[in-house]
């Protein structure tokens, strides 16, 4: 039970630390250590390995992620066929932007490599089979002229969406949350929220969480910004 502020204090910051180490963030983690005093749960340099991997992901060398991954543990890949399937077809995806980025571009990289190491594992799964047919369609038609379902296969979304679950199943394989506990939190908050609007109660039409300044005064300090490294900095009041 909290009795005093601070404790508020404490819980909070623990909160944004939990939150700064499940989403691999070292830097802002051990700025935010030192300026609240919190002792993270885990060595701060630990994170940067999970780092170094969400940025792989990101910038789409998906090969180096997957070896820097066997090279933390072989076994998150070994042990879950989905997130390497995952993988793999988001390799796909990236050799067949690389294919046809300009005209008359050779194709055989990405028919190789479709043929290699994922025609293999799509028997398996009828979802692997859907994804690996619907990401062979980017190399029929032309990639200005993509229906939605195609041309979300080339949107940022799918590499943040894999470096998600690659992040959550290398915290799962140490022992750790996958979740921080402040996105359960505001999940938490949503469906409250939800449940009272199902219920008739008397709501405003929109109850802001107080994050956004520009609608909180212009003279608010944001508490979160991105640095140029795409880590969170973050400060305490």
């Amino acid at each position: 039970m909290l009795t005093t502020v601070h404790d508020l204090d404490r819980l909070i910051n623990s909160v944004v630390m939990d939150y700064l180490i499940s989403e691999g963030y070292p830097s802002a983690a051990h700025n935010f250590a030192q300026e609240a005093n919190v002792q993270p749960r885990v060595d701060v340099e630990s994170i940067q390995e999970r780092v170094e991997i969400r940025n792989a992901i990101y910038e789409g060398d998906i090969q180096t992620a997957i070896e820097k991954i066997n090279e933390l543990n072989p076994q998150i890949l070994d042990q879950d066929s989905s997130l390497h399937f995952a993988l793999l077809r988001l390799q796909l995806v990236e050799l067949i932007r690389a294919c046809t980025s300009t005209p008359n571009d050779d194709i055989t990289p990405a028919l190789t490599f479709a043929t290699t190491h994922l025609a293999p594992r799509a028997p398996t799964n009828p979802e692997f089979l859907e994804d690996l047919e619907r990401t062979m369609a980017l190399l029929i038609f032309p990639p200005d002229n993509l229906a939605p379902p195609l041309a979300a296969l080339l949107e940022p979304k799918l590499r943040k969406d894999v470096a998600k679950r690659v992040n959550e199943a290398i915290l799962s394989s140490q022992g750790e949350r996958t979740k921080s506990k402040l996105l359960e939190l505001v999940r938490m908050r949503a469906w409250a929220e939800k449940k009272a609007r199902e219920a008739k109660k008397d709501l405003p039409e929109r109850i802001d969480l107080g994050l956004d300044p520009e609608r909180n005064g212009s003279d608010m300090r944001e508490d979160s910004v991105m640095q140029g490294n795409g880590e969170a900095e973050v400060t305490t009041s």
